[in-house]
């Protein structure tokens, strides 16, 4: 039996007329230019503003990459064990931080309740801390000539 070679071939580009290409152009202009709109089940239309579509064209790709999405108003009151989740911390923790005065809230009858938007300006503050150490660790280790050094206890055999 004899093996033919395949050839890897594309079909040949039809060719388009100048006039097709100004039509393709037109309606790719008014497509990219048009207002989004969110259609009801019952039909009726509403035209999104260009900021609000962005931000749900967001939200659906991060969906669609498997991540998780909050939203949250920043007048949002929360529990302190949902402050101590956002945090990623343990409630007592968080509960030594209200009393140190570092994170603020207000109470509702007995309860603690934070602020969202409280939470989130410490946890970006926190976040910022510990970027900032970590750079200046890696700069100071790069410095002295140990940056890419691995520990004796780290190597194997």
């Amino acid at each position: 039996m004899i093996a033919q070679e395949e050839k890897n071939t594309s079909p040949a580009p039809v060719p388009i007329s100048g006039k097709d290409q100004r039509e393709i152009q037109d309606i790719y202009e008014k497509l990219r230019t048009a207002d989004a709109k969110l259609v009801g089940p019952d039909g009726k239309t509403q035209i999104l503003p260009s900021t609000l579509y962005s931000f749900l064209c967001t939200i659906l790709a991060d969906l669609k990459a498997g991540h998780s999405v909050t939203i949250l108003q920043s007048n949002a009151s929360l529990t302190t064990v949902e402050a101590s989740k956002l945090l990623g911390m343990s409630r007592q923790f968080l509960i030594g931080l209200l009393e140190k005065g570092d994170l603020h809230c207000h109470m509702v009858g007995t309860h603690r309740r934070l602020y969202a938007r409280d939470v989130l300006a410490y946890k970006a503050k926190r976040d910022a801390a510990r970027s900032k150490t970590l750079d200046d660790l890696a700069q100071a280790e790069a410095e002295s000539g140990t940056y890419d050094k691995v520990p004796d206890d780290c190597k194997p055999g």
